[in-house]
């Protein structure tokens, strides 16, 4: 596969940039419309957000603040402004945090994966993703269906009816979690049903470790991972050149240091925080909670946009320390205090039977007037003690991990 969904893909950064950055501002009064973007944009002039300088000095809106949101005013927690009606369907994911879906053709942005992926026109595709209410199940149905292929709203679970379906419709392509395809594959092998026409798969929400990776391989499907959310639909996705995952098109993805809205150093991992263009439903620094870290330079394949490793893990490391909080925003806030310090990581342990902290700082410079400094900050943060190791520059893993409980 060679081919590109559109010319956008391959287009110079340095132009998409400049397209993103020109649309923004009109998105930003649409947003600022609704009345949660209106206070916490408020005294914001949109025209003056035009780079990611700029757009890194905006609030970060944490998905974890969603549910509270939702529920004090429902349904989109003053985050939307057109009605309800307006949509073309309204879910509900857990939390409850409740999403629509706009009207406009492909309103996930899943087609250019799903073509990254080998789909093409008039293909039919077996889509396993629950269509109950929640997103997922729509998601992949309006992008294949975007792309011209022809979907089997199958949903999960009921095997022996699927191969029914697939015995007679004969699908090439296959849209669920990988977990899933595992299973048809092996309940088609013991039951002797036929689902060989299966040759090329989208999978999502569940860990596609290499082992699994290799075992769809070797039963003939050509499998490629996507990443997104019921919130923003595809966000990333692999390609032919299985070289970390593309940012799609239409969003301006930052990675930040966990607790902030600070960018990391290139290469360092972060949490993703995503602004989305869509006009009708706009999001504004979303922090999704996952992890990843940017990879350098353009994919082999040719598409031009941001390349990320894929998902990393969950940047929300809050434990609870002799029955108080400790969250990473409370470690970058130590960080800031001390510019010269490299990377921060609270170790928690157990000392007998009480809790124990131990903050572990990069730094090039030494002493315990230092440490002791540093342990002051500590305290005063977070209002608990706490010792402090002073290590190299590099000591500690670049996996964006603040908060270590090793309890």
């Amino acid at each position: 596969m060679t081919a590109h969904y559109d010319a956008r893909e391959t287009r110079e950064q340095a132009a998409r940039e400049a397209d993103l950055f020109s649309r923004l501002p009109d998105v930003l009064r649409g947003a600022m419309t609704a009345p949660a973007y209106a206070e916490r944009l408020r005294g914001l002039d949109p025209a003056s957000v035009t780079s990611r300088a700029a757009l890194a000095g905006l609030p970060v809106l944490r998905k974890s603040e969603l549910p509270a949101l939702h529920k004090a005013s429902a349904p989109f927690g003053g985050l939307v402004a057109a009605a309800p009606g307006s949509f073309a369907r309204l879910f509900t994911s857990p939390g409850p945090i409740f999403e629509p879906e706009g009207r406009q053709a492909d309103p996930w942005r899943g087609a250019r994966a799903l073509f990254a992926a080998g789909f093409r026109p008039n293909d039919i595709v077996l889509n396993t993703f629950s269509y109950h209410l929640t997103p997922g199940g729509f998601i992949f149905d309006a992008s294949a269906r975007a792309l011209g292929c022809a979907v089997i709203p199958a949903g999960p679970g009921n095997a022996e009816q699927q191969f029914e379906l697939i015995e007679a419709y004969r699908p090439v392509g296959y849209s669920g979690t990988p977990d899933f395809l595992k299973i048809l594959l092996d309940a088609a092998a013991a039951a002797g049903r036929d689902i060989s026409s299966i040759k090329r798969a989208l999978v999502s929400g569940a860990a596609f470790p290499p082992s699994l990776q290799a075992e769809i391989k070797a039963r003939g499907i050509d499998a490629y991972q996507a990443f997104g959310t019921a919130d923003l639909g595809l966000i990333a996705f692999e390609t032919e050149a299985r070289d970390g995952m593309v940012v799609n098109e239409d969003l301006i993805m930052e990675i930040v240091k966990p607790g902030t809205g600070d960018p990391v150093a290139p290469g360092d991992v972060g949490e993703i925080v995503v602004t989305s263009l869509d006009p009708h439903h706009p999001w504004i620094r979303l922090a999704l909670g996952d992890l990843t870290a940017a990879l350098p330079g353009p994919s082999r394949c040719g598409r031009t946009n941001m390349r990320i490793k894929g998902w990393m893990g969950r940047a929300d490391q809050t434990t609870k320390v002799k029955g108080m909080f400790v969250r990473p925003e409370q470690i970058a806030e130590i960080g800031k205090r001390h510019p010269a310090l490299g990377r921060l990581r609270l170790v928690v342990t157990r000392q007998g039977e009480t809790d124990a902290m131990t903050l572990k700082a990069e730094t090039g410079t030494s002493g315990d007037a230092l440490r002791e400094e540093i342990a002051a900050s500590l305290r005063v943060v977070t209002k608990l003690g706490g010792s402090v190791e002073l290590v190299r520059p590099g000591a500690l893993p670049n996996d964006g991990k603040v908060i270590a409980d090793e309890r």
